[in-house]
């Protein structure tokens, strides 16, 4: 899952100060500060409603090229291994590779948020996606030559996640630049699908193109890469105001005191975090999700298989919860509106717990499908509401970093899950009591959220109402 739906990491294949003073009457509404420099009419004319997201150009291109990415993602990860097993390599070099591409993903998720606080955003854009098309298309150069190499595959591997890892930053901190401040829930919202979608479509699109000629899906992958390429050359990203000035309308550093970074360097992100109350107590929670579905993915996967489900069934189940996923998007604004920050946080992290629950009571088949799937809808629900507070209350010149810290927690997490959730099995010898393990820490993880006075009171932001005309 692309990791800045934060909730959930990679899991779809698998985005301050304290609660009291950033509260503020909801009537005053709140926009995202630091939006950029040119005048906003370019998004929202003074006095006018803004202009909806479907007819939103720049956002519409940000959103495209960012799904178009993800599909890239998940389309590789299965035609890499697919590749390997053509041409006759080990076991080792197949589990290599994908423990390349998370590496390199991993290791680069810091300083790609320095960089997309530091450099030209749309530039940035660019090149991740020039660099990425590049490396793809050298795949298929090889293949057509017949010059099949192992590290070949290896260095395409390790540009395709480091610079993946580049571009997502860049892409999460221009969306308040080309999104107005009421909008930023339905746009975070509809960007919550991209993951989910790309999940459906891309493992399959892999194995299925795979079967025509093993080149086909890294050219797809390539021309896709190219075709975001093409769309970013034409994004209009407004030009970046100085360090704490504020847009008209926009809240004030004061309103919230979200603090800003006393410098740019690869640690500046962690510190400006861990000052955050909020923020740094979501992350928390993040990690914790995570690591419990990722596991829990595993376990169900371990025990459909030792039950000699068939391997469609298996398909389906994982399709259940991309299809959760987007159901989730589908709704996760209108939630976010409708009801407060603390119910849709603490209300979700019940309903992980008790959904784990219940796949301990079923066995096997289609119906754990179906219970991840009802999990699923909560994760990009929750995932808007915590992203809109970080893009709300963090400065423009540290939502880069932020970004790529936080990537990288959920990153970490999507690691270990599946490793904790491997152990559970090997030392439990029973996969409905490793369910369970994983439905008691997600109950642990609900519990602490109850008990959270930063998440009890998490700020709840509404959009200010477009000003009247005069």
């Amino acid at each position: 899952m692309a990791r800045h739906d934060q909730i959930g990491g990679r899991m779809a294949r698998h985005d301050e100060s304290t609660g009291r003073t950033a509260r503020r009457d909801e009537s005053a509404g709140v926009s995202a500060p630091g939006g950029g420099g040119r005048d906003e009419s370019t998004v929202v004319s003074a006095g006018d409603e803004p202009v909806r997201l479907s007819r939103n150009r720049d956002y519409n291109i940000l959103w495209t090229s960012m799904f178009l990415s993800e599909l890239a993602g998940e389309i590789v990860f299965v035609a890499f291994p697919l590749l390997l097993l053509a041409h006759s390599a080990s076991a080792v070099q197949i589990g290599l590779i994908t423990s390349i591409l998370a590496a390199a993903r991993m290791a680069v998720n810091v300083p790609a948020g320095v960089i997309a606080d530091r450099w030209d955003r749309k530039r940035v854009l660019l090149l991740s996606q020039a660099v990425r098309s590049a490396a793809m298309f050298s795949i298929v150069i090889a293949l057509l030559l017949g010059v099949f190499s192992f590290p070949h595959v290896v260095l395409v591997a390790v540009i395709e996640g480091a610079f993946s890892s580049v571009f997502q930053p860049a892409e999460h901190a221009a969306l308040p630049q080309v999104v107005p401040g009421a909008q930023l829930p339905d746009a975070l919202a509809r960007n919550a699908a991209r993951p989910f979608g790309a999940l459906l479509l891309g493992p399959a699109a892999a194995g299925f193109t795979f079967g025509l000629h093993e080149l086909v899906p890294f050219s797809i992958d390539a021309g896709m890469l190219a075709v975001s390429f093409a769309a970013l050359t034409v994004l209009r990203l407004p030009r970046r105001r100085p360090a704490g000035q504020v847009s008209p309308g926009q809240v004030s550093p004061g309103q919230v005191s979200p603090g800003r970074p006393s410098d740019d360097g690869l640690l500046s992100g962690f510190r400006w975090l861990l000052r955050q109350p909020v923020i740094r107590t979501t992350v928390v929670w993040i990690v914790f999700v995570n690591l419990a579905f990722h596991a829990l993915i595993i376990i169900i996967l371990v025990q459909s298989g030792e039950a000699e489900v068939a391997y469609g069934e298996i398909g389906l189940m994982m399709a259940c919860f991309g299809v959760g996923g987007l159901l989730g998007a589908m709704v996760a604004g209108r939630l976010h509106a409708a009801l407060p920050a603390p119910v849709i946080i603490i209300g979700a992290s019940w309903v992980f717990a008790a959904m784990a629950g219940l796949m301990a009571l079923v066995s096997r088949g289609l119906l754990l499908g179906v219970l991840l799937g009802l999990a699923a809808v909560f994760f990009p629900v929750a995932n808007t509401t915590i992203v809109t507070y970080q893009l709300t209350i963090a400065p423009d010149e540290i939502r880069g970093r932020l970004s790529g810290v936080v990537g990288l927690c959920s990153d970490l997490a999507g690691t270990v899950g599946p490793m904790v959730g491997g152990l559970l099995i090997a030392v439990t010898g029973d996969g409905a009591m490793s369910i369970l393990i994983c439905a008691a820490a997600l109950g642990i993880v609900a519990l602490g959220a109850n008990l959270s006075p930063t998440l009890r009171h998490f700020p709840t932001l509404r959009p200010a109402p477009a000003a009247p005309e005069t």
